[in-house]
């Protein structure tokens, strides 16, 4: 069995990267070399029903051992990586026995991991530690939750006095730009619950996310000859700033934690003539969502009263608190925190402050709480992930397994 830390470093250099620019599924063709690869090496361990759709999504099944009725359920990571941070030639390094401090990452560059910066780093003293070489990310979002499902179900093959019901396996594109979900065939999946595995560090378990919209604001203005410009000229650029500052400094992701939910400006681009701002909304609370969503549109409608009609907003929402769907199921949460617990693993519950296929998924009706894989510090050059926290998360799987046939066995 090919450890699971080999294989993310296998993954990790092939280059997966989406484009939130293009509405194609998947975004980027370079996604199906990872899906091609996956799917045969999937179809080489002997899994059953392995499939790759016309738009890259990966299935397989590990059929059941027992004739027992146990519920099929499934287990599911994305294939893509992070438009955020170059994901080229991305070369893994392996610090074995960490020492507990400041991390090399580039000495030719003087990229350094300090545990001054990253204060987490010393939890991980003794362990064996991936990173990245300080120029690329390193794709263990989600690429460790790839290799931890595998490895997960060469396990349970290995070892079939393990019983369990039929389980699910599927690998998908584009979820780093917020469509990983949209084509997932649910009826082709056919399970009556899933888990992501999505998450950060050792215990997390989710099944809370934020309520999202978008929102593109328009600011058309005026452009005429500065010498001329006397009551003439519209600066789209003055005013988009003054739209800006209406909105509360106090509400923005810098300024919010926990189940706080901002408005995010995160890419604008203007001149006199016209200016474009993007914006992201968010809250956990559906209430305060649906609050902030008006609040931004009386601010716009305060600019047009202000300089006449010269702002338009095209808003539109995202994806919604996966919540509402699985609490009528928590049976799905409470199975992942025994199995957690049984592993004397500290259940770490919380919202997400931001989304996962999950979310998408779950209002698809497939309810899909994410799990921890064990990385930190995704989408950047000090992403890194302990190979021990990728072996607890492929435990935690397995004793999913588990806990669902003991449960219903």
């Amino acid at each position: 069995m090919e450890k699971v830390e080999e294989r993310l470093i296998r993954y990790a250099q092939i280059d997966t990267q989406s484009d939130p620019d293009n509405e194609q599924c998947p975004s980027t063709e370079k996604q199906w070399n990872l899906a091609r690869l996956l799917a045969k090496e999937l179809e080489t361990l002997g899994l059953q029903e392995v499939s790759i759709d016309d738009h890259a999504y990966v299935m397989a099944t590990l059929p059941a051992n027992t004739d027992k009725d146990i519920p099929t359920i499934g287990f599911i990571a994305h294939m893509d990586t992070a438009p955020d941070f170059t994901a080229e030639n991305v070369r893994p390094q392996i610090h074995k026995n960490y020492d507990g401090g400041n991390i090399m990452l580039n000495k030719v560059q003087n990229i350094i991991m300090s545990p001054d910066d990253f204060g987490e780093l010393p939890d991980y003293k003794g362990q064996t530690l991936i990173t990245t070489d300080g120029t690329t990310l390193l794709g263990a979002d989600d690429k460790a939750g790839i290799a931890e499902i595998i490895a997960a179900m060469e396990y349970l093959m290995e070892h079939p006095e393990i019983e369990h019901g039929k389980i699910r396996i599927a690998f998908n594109p584009d979820e780093e730009v917020g469509r990983g979900a949209h084509l997932f065939d649910v009826e082709k999946f056919a399970t009556q619950w899933a888990y992501t595995l999505d998450g950060g560090p050792v215990g997390e378990l989710e099944y809370e996310n934020f309520n999202a919209a978008g929102a593109k604001v328009i600011v058309q203005g005026k452009s005429v000859h500065p010498g001329t410009a006397y009551h003439t000229m519209v600066n789209s650029m003055l005013i988009a700033s003054e739209f800006i500052a209406s909105l509360p400094i106090k509400e923005t992701p810098q300024e919010t934690r926990g189940y706080e939910g901002f408005f995010h400006l995160y890419q604008m681009s203007g001149s006199v003539e016209i200016t474009e701002l993007q914006y992201i909304i968010r809250d956990h609370d559906k209430n305060l969502f649906e609050e902030k969503k008006a609040r931004f549109m009386k601010k716009a409608e305060a600019i047009n009263e202000k300089y006449g009609s010269v702002l338009k907003v095209e808003m539109e929402d995202q994806y919604y608190n996966m919540r509402e769907k699985i609490e009528p199921q928590m049976h799905i949460v409470e199975i992942a925190e025994e199995a957690m617990k049984a592993l004397e693993i500290k259940p770490i519950v919380k919202a997400i402050r931001g989304g996962t296929d999950g979310a998408q998924l779950s209002f698809k009706g497939l309810p899909c709480p994410n799990l921890f894989t064990g990385g930190h510090n995704y989408h950047g050059r000090y992403e890194y992930i302990p190979v021990e926290s990728m072996y607890k998360a492929v435990d935690v799987i397995v004793k999913i397994v588990e806990r669902t046939a003991a449960k219903y066995a």
